[in-house]
């Protein structure tokens, strides 16, 4: 039974380990799907080439050698990569003040910005950099998209309008209206209607029709093969080029053949920045996904084999010609919806679309282009995360703020600082949020082995033992208000003779907070107060063994705090042996 195959071999098979352990039973699932998704992509890819300033053939092209190169290395058995929204906008953001958009040259830097990416990704994954994927926080990565996407949106209603731009005010855009504009819109609005309502309605309408909830979901996903159809059979049958409606135009048949154009040193200096921000993106967004398939199968992925997988992926998206690409939402839910078992699928799929370059590639010159604008509005804008950023706002405020901000500062200040804006935010949110730790007073709660604040709990208190829980990492940027949360404690409990610190919350304490902790001590030393610890952890052990904090200053270390309690609280004031009471 499928449910008992072995989907994912184990991650030290090395590269390729999904056809070392392949069954024919797999088979029929991989074909299927490679094909319902070459189906599928051939229409958003060259959407997404129309959106990063390329011939739209391009798109073709970089769906062809990066389907091969992810199934080289990668580790989702379901991930399908190719071009994206996302990779699209970055590439015509990040090359356009470097050439022409469309121009040859413009062309030639996209193919180096895919290459080098690859090459940075693909190191990265040698050195075992998978957990950069850390790096960007939710709320950056939904932020970043979201304003990206917004971006795009906008980018495509002048195609909508069969416009080369929006005029500046309404009575421009009426000096400009013609006839052929309708017509353009109306096309537009039209092919607007059916996929919103595919998207949103058809599956429902098929299963009850009696199609099964899989099949329905992969034909409603398919909607965009016949706008693109519809739209070919109507401007071959009524001339709309030479009406003048916007086409695709000339489009090769056959295989790309790649003519190197190699940029100067200080051009491919100036792209290493946009690689490296591309390739982080890209990997940040292919490995959320397939996390997300993962789960649905109850599989694994190792994010540094993905970064080898998607290195491979964009080198071989420049060798073809293509641009930069990344792991797809879309085009992965349709894979693994049409059965897709392993990576076989894509090479599928990449058979299938260069089948399609040899033969049908020619017809699709006179596709309008308002039909690639549609299926890019409609693919793009649920990515724009509404309830993401409410449910963000909702349970933290300055995430939520951190969200507005990058998408903000994608919108207004470019790609490049949106992301840093984002990742700025982030972080100064968690120094702000650690340098604002909670302390806590703590007591037993009565007849249990358990400590709880005094301030939320009914608890028992030795009279002259203060316990003070820590709840944060001891760095510099919070040393002073946990000393003066410390000190306001033992003004509150005057008696004290003894002082607890339970560290379960501690993780690491930097040479500031240990400089704060051994003025802190030695000053409660002078007034007769013993400072002890309780539940420090063992790597944190290991670092303060041998400084002169513990040795001097520290009258006991307590593997946990019931048991500094009932020694404690018999002996108030007294300093223990150091041996003793050691733990790691």
């Amino acid at each position: 039974m499928r449910d008992n195959l072995r989907l994912q071999p184990p991650g030290g098979d090395g590269w390729l380990a999904w056809l070392r352990h392949y069954r024919a039973a797999w088979l029929s699932g991989d074909l299927v799907a490679g094909l319902v998704t070459a189906i599928m992509i051939i229409p958003q890819s060259m959407a997404y080439a129309m959106l990063a300033g390329l011939p739209v053939q391009i798109g073709l092209y970089a769906s062809l050698l990066p389907l091969i190169g992810y199934a080289l290395f990668g580790t989702s058995m379901s991930m399908s990569v190719g071009p994206v929204a996302v990779t699209a906008l970055m590439t015509v953001a990040l090359l356009g003040p470097f050439a022409t958009i469309g121009s040859a040259e413009y062309l030639q830097l996209a193919i180096w910005l895919a290459l080098l990416s690859g090459v940075l990704l693909f190191v990265l994954g040698l050195l075992r950099m998978g957990f950069l994927a850390n790096f960007l926080s939710h709320p950056v990565i939904s932020g970043f998209i979201s304003g990206a996407s917004i971006l795009i949106l906008l980018s495509q209603f002048p195609h909508l309008l069969g416009l080369e731009q929006l005029p500046g005010s309404p009575a421009a855009l009426r000096e400009q209206w013609t006839p052929v504009n309708t017509l353009v819109l109306t096309m537009g609005l039209a092919a607007l209607i059916w996929l919103l309502y595919a998207r949103s309605r058809l599956s429902g309408h098929l299963q009850r029709l009696g199609f099964n909830p899989a099949l329905a979901g992969v034909l409603a996903r398919l909607a965009p093969i016949l706008v693109v159809a519809l739209g070919l059979a109507i401007s071959l049958s009524a001339d709309l080029a030479g009406r003048g409606v916007p086409v695709v135009g000339s489009l090769p048949a056959g295989l790309p053949a790649l003519a190197w154009s190699t940029p100067d040193l200080p051009t491919l200096k100036l792209l290493l920045l946009p690689a490296a921000l591309i390739s982080l993106v890209s990997f940040v967004e292919s490995v959320s996904i397939a996390q997300s398939l993962a789960r649905r199968k109850r599989q694994s992925i190792d994010p540094d084999k993905e970064l080898l997988a998607l290195g491979a992926a964009n080198v071989g998206s420049a060798l073809t010609g293509g641009f930069a690409v990344c792991g797809g939402f879309s085009r992965s839910g349709v894979n693994i919806e049409a059965g897709a078992n392993t990576p076989l699928a894509g090479v599928v799929s990449a058979a299938v679309i260069a089948l399609i370059l040899v033969t049908l590639a020619p017809l699709f010159a006179a596709l309008p282009l308002v039909v690639l604008a549609v299926v890019i509005l409609v693919a793009v804008a649920p990515l724009i995360d509404v309830a993401g950023l409410r449910r963000t706002w909702r349970y933290d405020r300055r995430e939520g703020a951190t969200l507005v901000a990058t998408a903000a500062g994608v919108i207004w200040l470019g790609i490049e600082a949106g992301i840093v804006l984002g990742v700025g935010l982030s972080i100064v949110t968690q120094l702000w949020r650690g340098s604002r730790p909670h302390i806590a007073v703590v007591g037993r709660v009565p007849g249990t082995q358990y400590f709880r604040n005094t301030r939320r709990h009914l608890v028992e208190i030795e009279p002259r033992l203060l316990a003070v829980r820590i709840d944060e990492n001891i760095f510099f940027a919070n040393t002073r208000a946990i000393e003066r949360a410390i000190l306001q404690a033992l003004r509150d409990y005057p008696d004290t003779r003894d002082l607890l610190l339970i560290l379960s919350a501690v993780n690491h304490i930097d040479s500031t907070g240990l400089d704060m902790l051994c003025e802190l001590s030695q000053g409660l030393r002078d007034k007769g107060i013993a400072v002890h610890l309780a539940e420090v952890k063992g790597p944190v052990m290991d670092r303060l063994s041998d400084t002169d904090w513990i040795e001097e200053l520290v009258s006991g270390v307590y593997p946990s705090t019931h048991i500094a309690f009932n020694t404690l609280g018999d002996n108030p004031g007294a300093a223990l042996d150091q041996s003793a009471g050691r733990t790691a």
